[in-house]
């Protein structure tokens, strides 16, 4: 019996497919008839892109310059930029000035303090009857020995029976601040606000020591504004001050000067006044100021205008005026110390 081989004695081999031509005839035409086709000519974005490969390492240093410039050029010019002189910056101060200029000190505490500057006016005898037309007809009032009160040094203007004078708003209430000897023995005290609201006043209390009266106004405007004190702990000689107040009924009016002295004491030439512990001051100050603020150039109230020295008796300034400090003042109208 044959047995069956494990192996093939001989591995049969595929038949191979009979060669067939590369390149018929027909397709050798067409490949030859496209290669000699033109071809379109690139558009601007292939010719960019084209002109990137070619030239890749350029573009490269290029932008990396580029960057570098944007980076540094703060610096460099900063490095470069030559620096101004003196004149120069002198110059732009000059012309920045001329355009616009600056506000004087003065100026500045003048308007910070006016809303709480009040002229007052007292009274006597038959020119308080003028003024109040509800006692047409009825007697005037005397002093002791039937007469109006005479004209004295403590008086600012009685010879009409007027007494005319400064306050200043210390209280928004319609609290305000004067000289006692503007409005001591009237009939009647007149205010007249910043706003021209008119108002008659009573005397809350009086300071005599000081020369200092309180008044409350019957009539407060809607807006009335009081000052700001400040205490004249850092007041020094030299100062820059300002007095305001209604100078012989003329007013408000501004004056300008510097503290004189600190401590300083006055008596009135007939002596009916003897006042301490005053700041002495040569802004111009004349009958009519006393009662007005003395005020910083930042605007707060440290004194109350009281009294100008008057060796020749005439009424006149002559460059020392004194006023109470405001801690005096403070104290007359119940407000704490500083």
């Amino acid at each position: 019996m044959a047995r069956t081989p494990l192996y093939s004695p001989s591995p049969q081999r595929p038949q191979r497919a009979p060669p067939v031509a590369a390149n018929p005839p027909a397709a050798e035409a067409a490949v030859a008839a496209a290669a000699d086709a033109p071809r379109p000519p690139p558009t601007k974005k292939q010719a960019l892109a084209q002109a990137l490969r070619r030239h890749e390492r350029w573009a490269w240093a290029l932008g990396a310059l580029l960057l570098a410039g944007v980076v540094g050029w703060p610096g460099w010019m900063a490095r470069h930029t030559p620096a101004l002189s003196i004149e120069q910056i002198d110059s732009a101060v000059r012309e920045s000035i001329a355009k616009e200029p600056l506000a004087s000190a003065q100026a500045a505490a003048y308007e910070a303090v006016l809303p709480s500057v009040v002229r007052v006016v007292g009274l006597h005898g038959q020119a308080a009857l003028v003024a109040d037309p509800s006692a047409s007809g009825a007697a005037a009032p005397t002093r002791p020995g039937g007469k109006a009160k005479p004209p004295n040094d403590d008086d600012e203007d009685t010879a009409d029976g007027r007494s005319v004078g400064t306050g200043v708003v210390i209280v928004d209430k319609g609290v305000i601040l004067t000289n006692l000897h503007v409005v001591n023995g009237a009939d009647r005290i007149m205010l007249t606000f910043f706003d021209g609201t008119e108002s008659e006043a009573v005397v809350l209390s009086r300071q005599p020591q000081d020369d200092l009266a309180v008044l409350q106004a019957k009539t407060i405007p809607d807006d009335l504004h009081a000052a700001t004190l400040r205490s004249t702990a850092g007041l020094a000689p030299g100062d820059q001050v300002l007095a305001v107040g209604f100078p012989f009924g003329i007013g408000p009016s501004a004056s300008a000067g510097v503290v004189s002295g600190l401590k300083r004491e006055f008596r009135s030439p007939q002596g009916k006044r003897q006042l301490s512990n005053l700041i002495q001051f040569d802004a111009a100050a004349n009958p009519g100021n006393s009662g007005g603020p003395l005020v910083t150039m930042d605007g707060n109230v440290v004194g109350i205008v009281t009294a100008i020295m008057n060796p020749n008796q005439q009424r006149t300034f002559i460059g020392i005026g004194f006023a109470v400090p405001i801690e005096n003042a403070a104290a007359a109208a119940g407000i704490p110390p500083f």
